[in-house]
This record gives structure tokens, C-alpha cells and sequence, in this order.
């Protein structure tokens, strides 16, 4: 049955340029914002060549309901007796048709996949099931884009839901196990690996337990990671571990999951408790690391108070407004208790040392909050590699080399005085790079437009002594931190 549908789904164009053909640019656009009236309206407008596609999208993306006549049209190979059996369509009440199943299209700019899931609160009103399997969100694009696309042989998706990981996973690597505690969500993990043509090794349990004693030359995972009382009220969320243990244990643990020069990518929450909310978090991750022997880049990419955190997750869920605060009311008590301010939200890359490696761990902490600074795969592999590069390299060896400044903007921030407007402050950034920005003063500036990769670091550094009559070993001793700085940032690089 399932090879039938994707027959049938392919044969209608149900891809994500078949979907935004059909819809328009605006409608889209609103559909994709939530608002759903105007992709009604224009599937009611479509040509009958596209009629097949109108009604997968109405079933599938929009909630609406079909008669069985139409469905047949848009099925004709899998057949909707077959569908109905199988549980993705359902008769409802009227004798009509309608979903059982989330099944949309998804592309990651070369292929188009599709993913099935459960339908989300906003079609099917009322509360998610305790095995809801969530589709797409953005915690899961978050993670997909930031995973490092180099070919491995073996990766490990932990925590695989849908399979929207494995999905991008297969691309690049030659075996993929996939695990879960949901039942559900392995059978329809099952099911999107099928429709799309691939095989998956999907396991049951928790944790690292599926994969005990193997190794891994990638991990990712999308976890039930929410911070919250212990309680298992959602699979998709909970773990049923209290407070941020969930994400603690698998940083710990990935070490001995990882071959060496391994990488893992975790989606995870952390508790940030009153009179921290300064940068204090960054000690609780990092005392989750101490013993890992791991190189680590840990972002926080949000903050949210309690109130807001709650909110967000109790509304997800779909429960009806006194639940929901019944719900809620338990949790923000429990977060009182605990002293909590709030929860960081963000991503841990790990990556494992090498078999011929010496250097000690490298881990590094910090706050990127930026809407255009989000991490990609190409980021984070050049990263690990710039921090790399400047570990092997001692400062005679920097003084030698001939560097290069990246593309980057000189932003200078001014205030208005008596004589016309005075800088007051300046920084280079490097777009789209995460935390790809430096302060920069006089001589540093000057400095950073000098690096063309024609003369070594050293010269360049000497003759801006000269220039502004200083001694050039006193130069070089202050400039060489600012110099190692922009390297870690991508703004420069040796140049070939």
C-alpha cells in the first residue's frame, strides 16, 4: 500500500514546487504563516489537470474533507478502502473522507522528500495524543541545516520521530540506525523511509540503550528534551526525567558512541536559575562536559522565561484552556520551586579527538541570538577546523604566515558632539557568519584591511608600528590575541 501512494502522490506532482506551483506565491506565503483560507481558495481554483494535486493538499496539508469519489480520483493506485484499513484516511461522520495522517512534501534544495506524521492541533482540534509523532517543526530545520553534510559511514539518529533527520542523513551516509521510545513513531518512521525509497535501521528504547557497545561517525538528535517536573505527558516531549537531565545524559554520554573524530549534534535545553540569567548557564553545560574529553561548541540561540516556555509547549499540545492552565499552573510552580529564571535553548556540537590527537579539549561557550546568524553544516565544520588550525599553529608560525581578511562589513556605531558626529565604536562582521563579528579599534582595523595574503603577518604588523611610531615587538604581542581571535571567527584565513 504504501509504494501505491507514493505512486499516486508522485504521479500528482505532491512535491514542494508541485505544492507552491498550485498555491501562488501570497497564498503560499500566508499558508506558511497559518493562515490557511487563501490556500483553500486556491485549491478550489485548480485546473483540472491539477485537480488530483488540489485534493492531496486539502486532505493532507489543509485538514479539509473529500468525498470518496474525489479521493479515488487523487488515489487511483493505493485505492481509499486500502487507505482507510491502513489508517491514513478516515470516514468521518458525514460519509466523507478525511486524513489520518500528516504526509507533506519536503525538499532540501536538491531533493524533495516526504515526511509522514500525525496531524498537529491546529487541523484536528482538541489534545494530541500521549504517542503524537510531531512533523516537521523548527527545532527540527534548526537541526538539518547545522548537521555536517560530509560522507561517513555510520550515523545514528537518536530520537528519530517522523525521520526527518535520517531523511537528510541518507545523502551522505552509507548505514543509519534510528531509535525512539515511541512505537508510533518508529512504525511511521517506517513509512516515510518507504515512501521515499530507503532503508533505515530503526530500534527501540531510550537513550544510547538501542545502540549499546557501538559507535557512531555521526549522531544527531532532536530529543524530548523540555524542561519540566519529570512528568510523561507527551512522548514527543517528555522524557519522564526531571528538569534538564534528559539533555545532561546525552552529553555525557556521546563520548562512548563516537569513533574517533566523531561528530554529534544535539538539540538541547538547559536551566538557567535566578541571578544566572548573566552567562552562568555556560558553567552548568560546561560541567556537563568536564569529563568528556570532547571538543565542543556550545550555542544558546534563545532564552525564554518561564511564562513564555510553558506557553509554548502547552499550546502545542492542543488542550482545552482549563487543561492548559491546570497544566501549566503545575509547571510554573515547579519552576518557582526550583528557583528557575528560565530556559536556554540552543545546540551542542561535539566533536571526538582523533586517534592521533593530543590537544586537549577545546570547549567553547557562547550566546548567538541573531535571526541571520543561525549555524549551518559548512559553519560548524569550518569551526571545528579554524580552532584546529590555530591550536597547531604557535604565533612564530602565525607572524610567517600570509593572511587574508573575508568578505566582511566595518559597522561603526556614532554619537552626535559638538564637532559633528564622533565614532564611538567599531566592529567588523562577516554575514551569515554565527558570531562572526570583532571589535575592532584604529591600529586592528588598519590591520585587518592590510591582510590581502601578500606579505607575512609579521611584516604587515611592522609596518604599522612604523606608522604609528610604537615598537614592533610590543605590536605584535597585542595584536597576535586580536589576530587568533579572527581566525576562530572566520574573518581571517591563511590565504593558499
Amino acid at each position: 500500500m504504501v509504494d501505491a501512494l507514493a505512486d499516486d502522490l508522485r504521479a500528482a506532482a505532491y512535491t514542494t514546487d508541485g505544492v507552491a506551483g498550485l498555491l501562488g506565491a501570497e497564498a503560499g506565503a500566508a499558508f506558511s504563516r497559518g493562515s490557511w483560507w487563501s490556500a483553500l481558495r486556491a485549491t478550489d481554483r485548480a485546473t483540472p489537470e491539477r485537480q488530483a494535486l488540489a485534493i492531496l493538499v486539502r486532505l493532507f496539508l489543509l485538514g479539509a474533507e473529500e468525498p470518496r469519489d474525489r479521493a479515488a480520483h487523487a488515489m487511483p493506485t493505493a485505492g481509499v478502502d486500502a487507505l482507510v484499513a491502513n489508517d491514513v484516511l478516515e470516514v468521518t461522520p458525514h460519509g466523507t473522507l478525511r486524513a489520518a495522517l500528516d504526509i507533506r512534501p519536503h525538499g532540501d534544495g536538491v531533493r524533495d522528500f516526504l515526511v509522514v506524521s500525525d496531524l498537529d492541533a491546529a487541523v484536528r482540534p482538541g489534545a494530541v495524543a500521549f504517542d503524537h509523532v510531531l512533523g516537521i517543526g523548527s527545532a527540527s530545520v534548526t537541526l538539518a541545516h547545522a548537521v555536517v553534510r560530509e560522507p561517513v559511514r555510520r550515523a545514528l539518529d537518536l530520537g528519530t520521530g517522523c525521520g526527518i533527520q535520517a531523511l537528510h542523513l541518507d545523502a551522505h551516509c552509507d548505514a543509519i540506525v534510528g531509535t525512539d521510545t515511541n512505537a508510533r513513531a518508529l512504525a511511521l518512521a517506517a513509512a516515510t523511509a518507504r515512501l521515499n525509497g530507503m532503508s533505515w535501521d530503526l530500534r527501540p528504547g531510550s537513550l544510547f540503550e538501542p545502540v549499546a557497545g557501538e559507535r557512531f561517525d555521526l549522531i544527531v538528535s532532536n530529543p524530548p528534551f523540555v524542561v519540566g517536573t519529570g512528568a510523561l505527558d507527551y512522548e514527543y516531549r517528555d522524557s519522564g526525567m526531571a528538569g534538564d537531565s534528559l539533555s545532561e545524559k546525552l552529553i555525557r554520554q556521546a563520548r562512548d558512541h563516537l569513533e574517533p573524530g566523531g561528530t554529534a549534534q544535539i538539540m538541547a535545553n538547559w536551566i538557567v536559575r535566578r541571578g544566572d540569567e548573566d552567562g552562568a548557564w555556560r558553567d552548568r553545560v560546561r560541567g556537563w562536559l568536564a569529563d568528556t574529553g570532547l571538543h565542543a561548541w556550545v550555542v544558546q540561540r534563545e532564552f525564554a522565561d518561564p511564562i513564555s516556555y510553558v506557553s509554548l509547549w502547552t499550546s502545542d499540545a492542543g488542550e482545552p484552556p482549563e487543561e492548559a492552565a491546570r497544566r501549566g499552573g503545575v509547571w510554573l510552580d515547579w519552576f518557582a520551586d526550583q528557583d528557575i529564571a528560565g530556559i536556554g535553548m540552543g545546540m551542542v556540537t561535539l566533536r571526538a579527538p582523533r586517534r592521533d590527537e593530543s590537544r586537549p579539549p577545546d570547549q567553547v561557550l557562547e550566546e548567538i541570538t541573531g535571526a541571520d546568524e543561525g549555524l549551518t553544516g559548512p559553519e560548524v565544520a569550518a569551526f571545528f577546523a579554524r580552532r584546529e588550525y590555530l591550536h597547531d599553529t604557535g604565533d612564530d608560525q602565525l607572524l610567517a604566515a600570509r593572511l587574508s581578511t573575508a568578505p566582511v562589513f566595518l559597522e561603526e556605531q556614532s554619537l552626535p558632539g559638538p564637532d559633528g558626529w564622533q565614532t564611538v565604536g567599531a566592529a567588523v562582521r562577516r554575514p551569515g557568519g554565527p558570531g562572526a563579528v570583532l571589535g575592532v579599534d584604529e591600529v586592528s582595523r588598519a590591520l585587518l584591511a592590510g591582510c590581502r595574503g601578500e606579505v607575512p603577518l609579521g611584516m604587515l604588523i611592522d609596518l604599522l608600528a612604523s606608522v604609528h611610531g610604537v615598537d614592533g615587538d610590543a605590536l605584535a604581542e597585542a595584536a597576535l590575541p586580536v589576530v587568533r581571535e579572527a581566525i576562530s571567527r572566520g574573518i581571517l584565513y591563511e590565504a593558499e
